[in-house]
């Protein structure tokens, strides 16, 4: 089965490299791809001159086929009465770091695909593209296709695999609940739904016709046999690569991946506003994990990233999304390289 993805994707090895907005960039999707693996690279948080310039390294760095990850979320409407209560709910914190809440800016944002990243993504012609929060309107994914592009988009259940079949994927990743990251669901907020990677993997298989991607507490070769023994064509991983040094994990991320805190990760939506895995620290212990005065995605991040910034000034990660998955056990000190051949290691 493995062979099907690469001869899908035209890689060597059945491993895609998970983007990972925030803690990656270039670096890692160009050396993931020079190791056979299909590195990605990151979008949602990038303007339109630093996609050009990030398409551009990996087009002059590698030959081999590569993937660019975008979020499919629709814009929410600004609710000052929400943002209010939010920020009043944050203003211990503040105070204990001596910070000014009117000095909140607009914080880092994460765009959905537009028309306008579709101009910059022609001019390069991407042989792949994710997407993550379902797919683009049809006309922005027919304008993808048209240029050949292999399309994937990440299900969480077996209803939004059936949904991203019925809508024109070629490739779909069956994310777990272990999963590091933002959840890709999109059909339904409730998270009851949500399974386990070696649950949702053969349900998905089984229902669909296109290929399945396992996504979610693959960290090693045995993760990995075990997801293609279930009838997956390949593997994402996301969380194994977050200490290579191609990645731009914060120091306080590094620490804490590899301390005894990664064993306890949790579901939270207190630095986005949608919920994501990411190791529990004070603030999601305080505020969360799941508040219902988180603003709507992305808007939430503006007031905590005043919080973020100081408190890693002062060495500390209790402010911080320290995005990992449950299974941190094999994340090491390695390049991108060695840990893209360990993943078929025998």
């Amino acid at each position: 089965m493995a062979l099907q993805l690469s001869t899908l994707l035209g890689i060597d090895l059945p491993v895609i490299q998970a983007p990972m907005a925030g803690v990656q960039g270039s670096d890692m999707a160009i050396a993931v791809c020079n190791a056979g693996g299909l590195g990605s690279l990151p979008a949602a948080m990038l303007s339109l001159s630093d996609l050009r310039a990030e398409l551009s390294r990996i087009s002059s760095a590698t030959d081999r086929p590569y993937n660019v990850n975008f979020f499919c979320h629709d814009a929410p409407a600004f609710d000052a009465q929400r943002d209010a209560a939010w920020r009043l709910a944050l203003v211990p914190y503040y105070q204990e770091l001596a910070l000014d809440q009117g000095a909140i800016g607009a914080g880092p944002g994460r765009a959905p695909f537009t028309a306008e990243a579709a101009d910059v993504l022609e001019e390069f012609k991407p042989p792949v593209i994710s997407f993550h929060f379902g797919l683009p309107s049809a006309d922005l994914l027919a304008r993808v296709k048209r240029w050949g592009a292999t399309v994937l988009s990440s299900a969480t259940t077996v209803d939004e695999g059936l949904w991203l079949q019925a809508h024109g994927v070629d490739i779909v990743i069956a994310q777990g609940l272990e999963a590091g990251g933002h959840r890709g669901h999109f059909l339904s907020h409730d998270l009851t739904l949500q399974m386990g990677t070696f649950a949702l993997v053969p349900q998905l298989v089984k229902a669909l016709k296109v290929p399945v991607v396992a996504a979610g507490g693959i960290a090693d070769a045995k993760g990995v046999a075990a997801a293609l023994a279930l009838g997956a064509v390949g593997v994402q991983v996301g969380t194994a690569y977050l200490l290579a040094p191609e990645a731009t994990t914060s120091k306080v991320h590094r620490a804490a991946l590899q301390s005894h805190a990664a064993c306890h990760t949790a579901l939270t939506n207190v630095f986005t506003g949608r919920p994501a895995r990411g190791i529990v620290n004070r603030l999601v212990s305080t505020v969360g994990p799941l508040s219902s005065q988180a603003p709507e995605f992305p808007l939430a991040t503006a007031a905590i990233a005043p919080l973020r910034a100081k408190a890693e000034s002062l060495g500390s990660g209790e402010f911080s999304p320290l995005w990992s998955g449950q299974n941190a056990s094999a994340c090491r000190e390695a390049s991108a390289a060695d840990i893209t051949r360990a993943l078929m290691a025998g």
